[in-house]
Order: C-alpha cells, then structure tokens, then sequence
C-alpha cells in the first residue's frame, strides 16, 4: 500500500489523519503518544502537512520501524521508532493506533514516509 494522507493540526494543537471513508470517531484519528511529536518535526511551524506512506520502500523515504505490537487492551496498534529524519538522528518513539492496522490491512513491521509539501 501506498498513499498520501493529510495531516492537520487544529488550533488546540492536536494533531489528526484525515481519512476519508473512516466510519469511528474522529478521537481515533487523532496522533497521540510521539506520533503528534514526529509531525511537529516533519510540518515545521505548518498546521497541515501531506506525507506519502508505504509499506514497501522508495526513493527518499524516511523510515518508521516497529518496536512492540501492542496488546488490544492496551489499545493495539503498535509502538514505532523514526531512528533519523533528514539525515538527523531523533529517535523518536511513536504509537501508531488500530487505524493503521485499517489503513495497512495490518500492522507493518516498517512504514516508509516523505513529506510531499
């Protein structure tokens, strides 16, 4: 799978995918636990940023590696690690929600992303 998807942060500062077709509540949209941390980052001083993500690799992709699949009880999902960003180490540690099981058709063991604008 590969797709662009927006991201956008509303004025209380959260962040959300935009997800057209999601039928839950947008609550599960939103980018929480290092996942709002890595779109500061990637948007700069933006509130919206479009990112190509796969899961296979391609020319100038970043790369979002899985760490720890989590149990459904503590809200599955997974636990990923962004090593670099630009060349930069970061290090940062992110869940990645159910939804991404729903975008992915499962939960990759890596996510290739790029910032489109």
């Amino acid at each position: 799978m590969t797709q662009n998807f927006r991201f956008y942060k509303e004025l209380d500062g959260r962040w959300y995918v935009e997800l057209p077709g999601w039928e839950g509540p947008k609550a599960d949209l939103e980018m929480v636990q290092g996942a709002d941390t890595m779109l500061d980052l990637i948007s700069g001083s933006a509130n919206e940023c479009l990112l190509k993500l796969s899961d296979v690799q391609f020319e100038g992709a970043e790369l979002l590696e899985l760490e720890h699949e989590r149990e459904q009880n503590l809200g599955g999902g997974g636990d990923y690690l962004l090593h670099k960003y630009e060349g930069e180490t970061t290090l940062i540690r992110l869940w990645l929600c159910e939804v991404t099981n729903y975008v992915f058709k499962g939960l990759p063991e890596r996510i290739y992303l790029r910032k489109m604008r």
